[in-house]
């Protein structure tokens, strides 16, 4: 996928995010505060805003991504906010210069996201976050970082689904939901759905 492509599917990732905000409210009531839904609402707003901006002429794929995380960062507040404009930033300095986003370049997105996410924020998979969902996402990327990009974001997304659902089963040691301990158990974590979301629509528009 060229830029312009590319973009288109951040484009379509941004608007379905944030469409899934009552969804990841409901999650985050469960064992958070309340307002993971609206965080992650309120940055991809900021996010399709730019990209529907003609004034935004990305450079290349990694400043498209560089980009995106940076309005993620200044509008969604929060951890969130810190931790998955991390994400972004950090994966779209490692593809700078890249001019085509197939599944190696995917894979280098999420590496470097993954490493800068943990040491930002020190979480490690098995911890209840994001993490355990991006790092499932980061593993399989890798396995299938030859293949067509279409193929690779299902497997890559299915991964990340089911690191999302692992949390289920984990006591949280982060953040609000730590405070419950033992009750915790049994309730995903919402970042990590967030993080499972974000990669389910990106392989849903590179295969429509």
């Amino acid at each position: 996928m060229n830029v312009i492509e590319t973009k288109a599917l951040l484009l379509y990732t941004a608007e379905k995010m944030m469409a899934s905000e009552p969804t990841l409210t409901e999650l985050d009531l469960k064992i958070g505060d309340g307002d993971h839904g609206l965080g992650m609402l309120r940055g991809f707003t900021a996010v399709r805003d730019l990209l529907q901006s003609e004034s935004f002429e990305p450079k290349d794929i990694g400043d498209l991504f560089l980009t995106a995380g940076t309005k993620m960062m200044s509008s969604m507040g929060g951890a969130s906010g810190a931790i998955f404009g991390t994400l972004f930033r950090a994966g779209g300095k490692a593809i700078a210069g890249e001019n085509e986003f197939n599944a190696s370049v995917l894979a280098r997105f999420l590496a470097a996201g993954s490493s800068a996410v943990f040491t930002r924020g020190g979480a490690k998979p098995g911890d209840k976050t994001m993490v355990d969902a991006l790092v499932a996402a980061e593993k399989q990327a890798e396995k299938v970082s030859n293949e067509e990009l279409n193929k690779a974001l299902l497997s890559v997304a299915k991964a990340a689904e089911d690191g999302a659902e692992s949390t289920r089963n984990q006591v949280a040691v982060f953040g609000r939901a730590k405070s419950l301990g033992e009750r915790s158990l049994g309730y995903v974590d919402p970042g990590a759905v967030s993080m499972s979301l974000i990669i389910k629509y990106m392989a849903e528009f590179v295969n429509q």
